[in-house]
């Protein structure tokens, strides 16, 4: 079967953005973009469906989906309801054949049940929640890693990365989990959990909060009452911000954050928080100041994208769903379009291997249509940027020991 290549990437960002006029209408294929656009989401939903519309744009350049435009319809999924009713209204009003989304895992859980009862494929490029593929639907597919891949990959960050420059004995962390409620916070923290004590490491508080009703002074003397070192935090946009001005505020903050994905890849962030965020850590997927042999593709990508928008990309969630969005389009043109088993064949067919597209990744789908061979990395806020620093492959420098400056 034809392999999904790096070169495509390379080959194709001249010819990305041409317009597809000799497409007939009523000959597209109608596909559903469900992101959350509003909300306290929506810049990473926006963020993540521009990989997506990249994608879309690149393959009508090549021709289509087996010959047809792909032509996509968005919809908003700020929370679970929203997710569902929008999820239901692209099917039905806007007779999509597939979906794409979702970013988050609470929108991605509800609408991937929609769609599986309405028997139509849907693409997850972005959520984390193991749970979203451990239901036994034969109509989801994700391509991106799961929440278990970030635990194991915040815990060597610990083990791994951290002890060895403080130069001590891992065991002798002080360990704390900070996280929101929600399936990604639960999720993360769980993996992250079960990690430490897989490994024999400490842990000395894990703390949930409500995302939208969190009191940071609290959990803040907690972390501090505990001698936390390390503060392992899986949350969203806003909870970070609070999060760090609270640490400013009570005048004490940990050795190290280790941060999960979201909103602590997000250059906004580092520029809300200032000086203080530097040296924070943070695992998701990979970023732009990664090795090149390791993803050659993330450069053009980061080049492509600012000839299309105009700025640079704000994280590296457009480039992860680019690329899981090129891997379930080439399932759509080889199974001739969008019914669901010809779709899972060709998914369940794939096979690319490790450093094989644009970000690093391979692919290959398991049973429950989970992408095997996405990757977490780890990074570090240096200098005011993303850096990768772990594992060796794709590190671009070494890490630092201690956050903020001076």
């Amino acid at each position: 079967m034809p392999a999904i290549r790096r070169r495509r990437l390379l080959g194709a960002v001249a010819a990305a953005t041409a317009p597809c006029a000799a497409f007939a209408q009523a000959n597209e294929l109608r596909i559903g973009a469900l992101f959350p656009f509003s909300g306290t989401l929506a810049l990473l939903g926006d963020e993540s469906f521009r990989g997506l519309e990249l994608a879309v744009e690149e393959r009508n350049a090549a021709g289509g989906v087996a010959g047809r435009p792909a032509r996509l319809l968005r919809g908003d999924a700020a929370d679970q309801a929203q997710a569902a009713a929008e999820s239901r209204r692209l099917m039905t009003t806007e007779r999509v054949a597939a979906i794409f989304g979702t970013y988050a895992s609470p929108p991605s859980f509800a609408a991937t049940q929609v769609a599986e009862v309405q028997g139509i494929p849907y693409f997850e490029l972005g959520a984390l929640s193991d749970s979203i593929t451990e239901r036994g639907l034969r109509g989801v597919f994700r391509t991106c890693p799961r929440a278990a891949d970030y635990g194991a990959v915040a815990v060597d960050a610990l083990e791994l990365v951290l002890a060895p420059a403080w130069g001590v004995d891992p065991r002798a962390l002080r360990i704390a989990l900070l996280h929101e409620d929600g399936l990604d916070g639960q999720g993360v923290a769980a993996a992250q959990e079960a990690e430490l004590r897989r490994r024999g490491l400490q842990q000395v508080e894990r703390i949930g909060y409500a995302a939208r009703a969190a009191e940071f002074p609290p959990m803040i003397q907690r972390l501090r009452g505990g001698q936390a070192e390390v503060v392992l935090h899986a949350a969203r946009q806003n909870d970070i911000l609070l999060f760090f001005r609270g640490l400013e505020e009570a005048g004490w903050r940990p050795r190290m954050v280790v941060g999960a994905g979201g909103g602590y890849s997000l250059s906004d962030t580092a520029r809300a928080i200032g000086p203080a965020f530097e040296g924070v850590m943070n695992v998701d997927v990979p970023q732009f100041a990664v090795n090149e042999q390791f993803a050659p593709g993330a450069v053009p990508f980061a080049d492509l994208y600012k000839r299309r928008f105009g700025a640079d990309p704000r994280s590296g969630h457009s480039l992860s769903n680019f690329v899981g969005a090129q891997a379930c389009l080439e399932a759509l043109h080889r199974a001739g379009g969008a019914e669901r088993d010809r779709v899972r064949s060709a998914l369940l067919a794939t096979d690319v291997a490790d450093g094989g597209t644009a970000n690093g990744w391979g692919l290959r789908f398991d049973e429950r249509g989970q992408n095997t061979r996405a990757r977490v990395l780890l990074m570090q806020w240096q200098g005011g940027r993303q850096v990768t620093i772990f594992p060796a492959d794709a590190a671009v420098t070494g890490p630092r020991g201690r956050m903020g400056v001076g």
